[in-house]
């Protein structure tokens, strides 16, 4: 027999045995750990406190505070450690008008460090705007004895004092808002503060000034385009003025007081419709406010629309229910000026309206009620000798501004 030769290896078939060795090996030490087991849940990626922070800081610059915070809220949620956060999304909620949340968010703060003093800054502030002077006064006296040199703590002071409306406090606010832009001139919060002293001061010019330069800081900012529109209103430049205030409501639809000072300069620029436009947006957004009825009613009667002045004054005055179901609460007639103006437009609307039997009451009771005023007493007599004549169109008197400058 003969002998076979042997095979010479084929290397192809090597190589492949090689190829296919590896790519098994990969598979169980790669793929495998990596593949998660089948019926568990994979994990979601948690996303750092940091991150929302930034976040919380981009929409902020951005103008956006609802989102921004949001962003903190949800910082907050990942890390409820850090009293930092809490302040700065306290301080947020102020200047969104959130008081209630803000104080809550700054005692937050303050159970994890109790000598936190831009905590008890913004506390202090929050309780300010809430009316509770004696316990902001309290909380902003802390933040000074722990820092002395805090620019934001000395703005919000300013803030504080000018908004209780006491003269005798106006001196001190000015030296406290002095102090803060001394401080700190790089911060919108110092200006703002600033230009809130100089317009309730009636130095509306050097007001014009420091709102400008904190919308430097950031322009985008809903309440500086606010108060700067109404240092311009003051000033009687309405054309600036209602350009400030569009741009405050277009930053925040859902501010009513920014829709009712926009509708109030259209109303004093004699744009009686769209007056009425944004006065209307503020009762949508607040239906249980005497006060927005009454402006829109005000509206409606300049614009000519007396039925509908009658029901939107009825309820200021008488209040009721909308036809959505929101309850008002009427205002009694005071000596404050739009109150007295609800009262004496409502009775001329229902004269227009051939109402005379139920506008003689409300002239009666201006000339009962406020008789110290002599626009009101004024108006009341014109409306009823307008009805004792059964004449079509009040008198003079009826033209009366009724909407103050604020």
């Amino acid at each position: 027999m003969r002998k076979r030769p042997k095979r010479r290896p084929s290397m192809w078939r090597i190589g492949l045995l090689v190829v296919l060795i590896g790519i098994a090996l990969y598979i169980n030490q790669v793929v495998v750990p990596a593949t998660p087991p089948l019926f568990i849940p994979t994990p979601t990626p948690t996303t750092s406190p940091e991150s929302f922070i930034n976040q919380a800081e981009d929409f902020y610059n951005s103008g956006k505070i609802t989102q921004a915070i949001e962003a903190y809220q949800n910082a907050i949620s990942t890390d409820p450690s850090d009293p930092a956060t809490f302040v700065s999304l306290a301080r947020l909620q102020v200047l969104d008008g959130n008081y209630k949340d803000a104080i809550v968010n700054t005692q937050n703060a303050l159970l994890k460090n109790p000598n936190n003093p831009l905590a008890h800054a913004v506390q202090a502030w929050a309780l300010g705007f809430q009316g509770k002077n004696g316990e902001a006064d309290l909380e902003i006296k802390k933040a000074l004895a722990l820092d002395a040199n805090s620019a934001l703590a000395h703005a919000y002071y300013a803030e504080i004092l000018i908004n209780q409306g006491d003269y005798d406090l106006f001196d001190k606010a000015a030296e406290e808002s002095k102090l803060a832009i001394n401080l700190d001139p790089n911060i919108m919060d110092t200006h703002r503060a600033r230009g809130i002293v100089l317009l309730n001061t009636q130095n509306i010019p050097e007001a014009i000034d420091q709102f400008k330069a904190a919308l430097a800081i950031n322009k985008n900012i809903a309440n500086l385009h606010l108060y700067l529109g109404l240092a311009y209103k003051a000033n009687q430049q309405l054309d600036l003025a209602e350009e400030e205030l569009v741009a405050a409501v277009t930053y925040n639809p859902e501010d009513t007081v920014a829709l009712t000072e926009l509708s109030r300069a259209y109303f004093a620029d004699g744009r009686y419709r769209q007056a009425a436009q944004y006065a209307e947006e503020a009762v949508k957004i607040n239906p249980t406010d005497p006060r927005l009825h009454g402006d829109l009613g005000t509206m409606y009667y300049k614009n000519e629309e007396y039925a509908n002045a009658i029901q939107e004054l009825a309820l200021a005055i008488e209040g009721g229910t909308t036809k959505d179901g929101a309850v008002v609460e009427g205002l009694p007639l005071d000596y404050d000026i739009r109150v007295m103006a609800y009262y004496w437009y409502y009775g001329f609307a229902l004269q227009k309206n051939d109402q005379c039997s139920q506008a003689v009451p409300v002239f009666k009771a201006l000339l009962e009620g406020v008789p110290n005023d002599e626009t009101a007493v004024y108006n009341a007599n014109a409306g009823l000798e307008a009805c004792k004549e059964g004449l079509t169109t009040p008198t003079a008197g009826a033209q009366v501004e009724a909407t103050p400058t604020p």
